[in-house]
């Protein structure tokens, strides 16, 4: 942003500059009055982007100052716009009012930068995504040995919610894609490939030893091994983070919770191509529609919204987690009146969370303590119901017994709230009656003298009609005299010599007195609105400070969110035919008639969705799957990828039985698209996935793969896909979905012994044909791509033409008996039944003969040279 210099400014000007030198990179809101105004190149960016009207105010340099400006009332809704287009603004407040200044002092009033609104440091409502976290990241990477591993922490300040990793540097795009981060403050080095437009930039980071003192003062802790085990890069993102949400805010630090270091190998590894083509919490637009979160969500409420879309998006490896998840939605389930009764009460539960933080950054309402008063009376609701129904049934269950342990904290802050707090308190502070009637004396008496003024005034004009025989005297309220008796000019002339009244103002029909009694009664009437506020004003700071000393509130947030969620599971088991999935730590994968969650909410009261099985086992560790375009391949592909989602994430799955062996990486290669912004092609982007899968996938993972080779020459594509089925079969020797148009590829399954050839069942009917998208074993005998172009409308010649290129195609180029020499396949299989070439026994039997713990450096080396004589033979 171009910024003029500042010299030669009027005052307001000047201070606008010296404002705008503080924060360069944000746009400036500049109190004027009842509008946030924006001036120079500020302006020129603001109104295109928010297109509203550019103006100009006064001039600098003899230029007129371009100049937009929006109201403060509702500055909310600019702001919202603004941050989405990833815009930062800092807001700059009037600091002082006429009285507070000396008499006779000019100069336009003190402004200051009240607060730095970023992507990842929004706390209002108006701002936020009531059931998204809104998360700003920060990244410390290695302290002495740059490039390898990092420290990551990340807090959505909006909840308090603080966590940390320490990961190797490869893995980071996992995990930005799963955090999905509004903000992310690093130094230039490190690399976020397409999170780089979030990046903050910083340029140095605070020392190791600062960091800790710091954070242990924060968390009232003696030293930060209090806390937990954190690296020493964990702990300077940590602090990265509070020192920049500190600035941000304007000194103040929002309720945190403690930070939790997260181990990586306990979640689930899903890229961000795996999580875009699964539409796993947004779809391809950016929305919620039609995604695994709307298609599986019945949760009631914003905080039950966000932690089951955390679920989602990190499902776990450690199966006692995961069976305590499901071990709480199969007591809500067994206990259907229980469950009903939950949800009714849920769905008048409010964001505790949030409403914590605004009031910790000082920007609560009465509303927002208006929430924690009936969050706690939900809370003991709902703890009373579980004790009921655990003394009635004689059943329990473990989680939902330790989450409902937290429900009734607070009762001291509960009983103060009831007291003191209006039922239905206003939106705002400014509005006044926050507090109830009878609550302070002392505020009662200011509010009964407010409220009784009119009838103190009606009493005092009728006094003095009576005393000045004049019955057209009023006495009125003037914005800037205050209240005078008005009285008509030809009345006025007999009372201007009255030595009780004095005259204020004439004007051409009214004169205007008042008198010592009625000047003391207005300002004692003035006095009293400015004393009841200030005294509300006391009041309600007096229940924020008791409500911020229960530090055990977040943990009775969280536990609402928690049944929330388990309650929404329950209830999707209960509505349609869900399954809880057996989980083990071997490598079994069996789903029996299992379905594809997002298709089939789509396709509720519609249509009935096919249901297919899969089964992954030792014999079959990969499925290499053919039939033509718009038989239910892809859509095959995704629904097991979302069960094994699903089942991690404990909730329950789409289908009659599943038995799945616990995946520790998840990878999707289905659909195509280009990334232009970047200068990478279809297929480039295709060779890039790939590779991503060959270089990461282990024994544990589960790959689903579509078409791979279709953006390049046919043999091209062919010899590719081809190579990458061997490698997964051979090499990495994981559990594998391999779909695709190359139905020459079945001839590999001869030698490929894990893997089955499977198809998508089609049946032809008068020269058409009809998808039953049934998934059976065996091959494609084509790819049927005319006969779906047909369906697509192409005409008739076309069709008959591209019929006989197809034939001839064939003739020439692919013959249907292609053989290839193999590569040495997995071990597994060659302990069984492969002849090694001699070369190789020796190589084999050689280094059968070695103990490692026998050998010297001298043996190491000549059994080096052996084994090269025997690989140059």
């Amino acid at each position: 942003m171009t910024i003029p210099s500042s010299e030669g400014a009027t005052p307001v000007m000047a201070q606008w500059f010296s404002l705008k030198d503080w924060y360069p990179d944000a746009l400036l809101f500049f109190r004027m009055g009842d509008f946030f105004e924006l001036f120079f190149s500020d302006a020129e960016a603001a109104a295109n982007a928010l297109d509203i009207a550019l103006t100009s105010r006064g001039t600098h340099g003899g230029n007129p100052i371009p100049m937009c400006g929006v109201p403060v009332g509702t500055a909310s809704n600019y702001l919202s716009r603004l941050i989405k287009k990833g815009f930062k603004v800092a807001v700059a407040e009037q600091t002082e009012t006429p009285a507070d200044r000396p008499k006779g002092q000019k100069g336009p009033l003190s402004r200051a930068v009240v607060r730095l609104i970023t992507p990842g440091t929004l706390t209002e409502d108006e701002l936020l995504h009531a059931g998204q976290a809104n998360y700003i990241a920060s990244i410390i990477p290695h302290l002495k040995n740059k490039g390898s591993t990092i420290g990551v922490a990340w807090v959505d300040i909006s909840t308090g919610f603080f966590e940390t990793t320490f990961i190797d540097h490869s893995k980071l795009n996992d995990l930005l894609g799963r955090i999905n981060p509004s903000e992310i403050l690093c130094c230039k080095d490190i690399i976020l490939n397409d999170y780089d437009n979030r990046r903050t930039l910083i340029r140095d980071h605070h020392s190791l030893k600062t960091a800790e003192k710091e954070l242990s003062e924060l968390f009232n802790v003696n030293t930060f091994d209090a806390l937990g085990n954190f690296s020493d890069e964990e702990i300077i993102a940590s602090f990265e983070l509070v020192h920049y949400i500190q600035k941000t805010q304007a000194g103040k630090i929002p309720q945190l919770a403690r930070p939790q270091s997260q181990q990586y190998e306990t979640i689930l590894a899903i890229d961000p191509a795996t999580r875009n083509s699964l539409d796993i919490l947004q779809n391809s637009n950016g929305s919620q529609k039609f995604t695994l979160f709307s298609s599986v969500s019945y949760t009631v409420t914003a905080s039950g919204a966000r932690m089951l879309a955390n679920w989602l998006s990190a499902p776990l490896t450690q199966i006692k987690y995961i069976k305590q998840r499901q071990e709480g939605w199969i007591y809500l389930h067994q206990n259907a009146a229980l469950l009903d009764e939950l949800r009714k009460i849920l769905k008048g539960a409010p964001d505790i969370a949030r409403a914590l933080s605004r009031l910790s950054l000082g920007r609560g309402q009465p509303r927002d303590l208006a929430s924690i008063r009936n969050g706690l009376e939900i809370s003991r609701n709902i703890a009373h119901i579980f004790k009921k129904y655990e003394k009635e049934t004689g059943r329990y269950c473990s989680i939902i017994q330790n989450t409902s342990g937290y429900l009734l904290y607070g009762e001291e802050l509960l009983i103060k709230l009831r007291t003191a707090l209006n039922e239905n308190p206003p939106l705002k502070v400014e509005e006044g009656f926050i507090i109830k009637e009878g609550y302070n004396d002392e505020l009662d008496a200011y509010r009964r003298l407010k409220d009784n003024s009119r009838q103190v005034i009606i009493s005092l004009q009728e006094e003095y009609k009576t005393k000045f025989n004049i019955n057209t005297l009023k006495i009125k309220h003037h914005n800037q005299l205050g209240h005078i008796i008005e009285v008509s000019n030809a009345a006025g002339s007999k009372l201007r010599e009255h030595p009780d009244l004095i005259l204020r103002q004439g004007t051409a029909n009214l004169s205007r007195f008042t008198t010592v009694q009625l000047n003391e009664l207005s300002e004692k009437i003035l006095e009293a609105n400015s004393l009841a506020a200030d005294k509300e004003w006391q009041l309600f700071s007096e229940l924020i400070e008791e409500a911020l000393k229960e530090k055990k509130l977040p943990l009775l947030a969280k536990s609402i969110a928690m049944i929330d969620v388990l309650q929404s599971c329950a209830t999707l088991y209960l509505s349609y035919h869900w399954c809880v999935p057996t989980l083990s730590d071997d490598t079994v994968f069996k789903l029996t008639n299992c379905r594809h969650p997002i298709v089939e909410a789509a396709l509720r009261h519609k249509a009935n969705f096919t249901p297919n099985s899969c089964d992954l086992s030792q014999k079959t560790k990969i499925m290499l799957l053919t039939g033509p375009n718009m038989a239910g391949k892809s859509t095959f592909l995704r629904q097991v990828a979302l069960c094994v989602i699903l089942a991690q994430a404990g909730l329950p799955v789409p289908a009659e039985e599943a038995e799945i062996g616990i995946v520790d990486h998840l990878f999707s290669r289905v659909g195509a698209s280009d990334d232009l912004a970047h200068g990478r092609s279809t297929f480039m982007v295709e060779m890039t996935e790939a590779a991503a899968i060959l270089n990461q996938a282990g024994p544990r993972s589960l790959v689903v793969i579509d078409e791979i080779g279709r953006g390049t020459s046919t043999l091209d594509g062919m010899a590719i896909a081809w190579a990458m089925l061997e490698t997964l079969h051979n090499i990495i020797q994981c559990r594998t979905i391999f779909a695709t148009h190359f139905h020459e590829l079945v001839q590999s399954t001869k030698h490929l012994k894990s893997c089955k050839p499977f198809t998508m069942k089609v049946q032809e009917w008068k020269n058409s044909i009809i998808f039953q998208y049934e998934v059976i074993p065996g091959a494609a005998e084509h790819s049927w791509g005319i006969h779906v172009a047909q369906l697509a409308g192409v005409p008739l010649p076309t069709l008959k033409r591209a019929g006989q290129i197809l034939q001839n195609l064939e003739k020439q180029y692919l013959n249907p008996q292609i053989t290839l020499p193999l590569p040495t396949p997995c071990i597994e299989e060659k302990n069984k039944q492969e002849t090694l070439p001699k070369k190789y026994e020796k190589i084999v039997d050689l280094i059968k003969t070695i103990d490692p713990d026998e050998l010297t450096p001298k043996k190491s080396l000549n059994i080096l040279y052996e084994l090269k004589n025997l690989i140059d033979k």
